[in-house]
């Protein structure tokens, strides 16, 4: 297929949380409110991916997401949606429905449930790609979740496909140093997202990303925070992301599950979700010390805004 004309994927990208009723469906209302809220504040586009509790909302619930996130945020940014599977014709399903309902691009992450091969991520990879005629980000999420993905994978697929239709968000730790072997192999070519929450935005963005995929919580440090790469302002890069750092810090000590409870509790505490509510079953909860370091962090990054 050829290539959709649409505005190339840049700036920063807020990942959706997906709000929840208390019987447990999601809450379209609060949905609408926080996707506004990040176009409000400034967000370049928005995100459907891993915590947006992709992996424990079923096939159905995946679709239904999907379709609300595309109805409102509709030409209003560009629109992500992640369609990652364990088997390639559920992948290319949720694929195909994405680019029917008219976002932007897909993300995909490798499968969870076992370790593929380089060949094999590749194949996986190809075939969604050429199952659509938007782009295809390739997320490396072994931080949290699966396995890490080979170089060797990243520049077939950019061989293949082409730096249009193929940018990527590699996770893997060493972050930084794995960032900048990816462009250098590719002499500049490859189109990536950095994804730590915040952490490393500082270190990647000075290694020629091209945009972030943050959660929402945090958006309006984010935003500013990008502002100020952008403006080489170093005294506002840093007054804003310490704080960002030490907040997303007590995240990741907990892995996916530590991003969905911190995330939600400081979209409760901004007023946008009524409640903190998770698909269960989940493996931590904040706690009330964790918490009281939450409120300070956010109160300083707050105060730098």
């Amino acid at each position: 297929m050829s290539a959709s004309v649409k505005p190339a994927l840049q700036g920063v990208l807020p990942v959706l949380h997906t709000p929840l009723t208390d019987s447990g469906l999601i809450d379209r209302e609060t949905l609408q409110r926080e996707i506004e809220w990040a176009f409000q504040t400034g967000a370049d586009g928005v995100v459907v991916a891993m915590v947006s509790e992709i992996l424990r909302l079923g096939y159905h619930g995946r679709k239904q997401l999907a379709e609300l996130v595309c109805e409102v945020a509709k030409d209003r940014g560009s629109i992500v949606i992640s369609v990652g599977a364990e088997s390639i014709p559920e992948a290319l399903d949720f694929a195909q429905h994405a680019e029917l309902l008219g976002a932007s691009a897909v993300m995909a992450i490798p499968p969870v449930a076992t370790s593929l091969s380089a060949r094999a991520s590749c194949d996986y990879f190809s075939a969604i790609a050429a199952s659509i005629s938007i782009p295809l980000i390739v997320q490396d999420a072994s931080g949290y979740v699966g396995a890490s993905i080979d170089l060797s994978v990243y520049l077939e697929l950019l061989e293949q496909f082409g730096s249009e239709r193929i940018y990527f968000k590699p996770e893997a730790s060493p972050l930084g140093p794995n960032l900048s072997k990816l462009r250098d192999a590719t002499k500049g070519e490859a189109r990536i997202f950095e994804g730590s929450g915040g952490i490393n935005l500082v270190d990647c963005y000075r290694r020629g990303i091209v945009g972030t995929m943050p959660g929402t919580d945090l958006l309006d440090g984010i935003v500013a925070l990008w502002q100020a790469l952008v403006a080489r302002d170093d005294d506002r890069i840093y007054e804003l992301s310490l704080p960002i750092c030490g907040l997303v810090a007590l995240q990741l000590q907990a892995g996916l599950d530590g991003f969905l409870a911190i995330e939600k509790y400081l979209l409760q505490k901004r007023g946008l979700f009524p409640n903190t509510l998770q698909i269960q079953p989940t493996a931590w909860q904040i706690d009330a010390e964790t918490q009281a370091e939450v409120d300070r962090l956010f109160a300083r990054m707050q105060a730098a805004l």
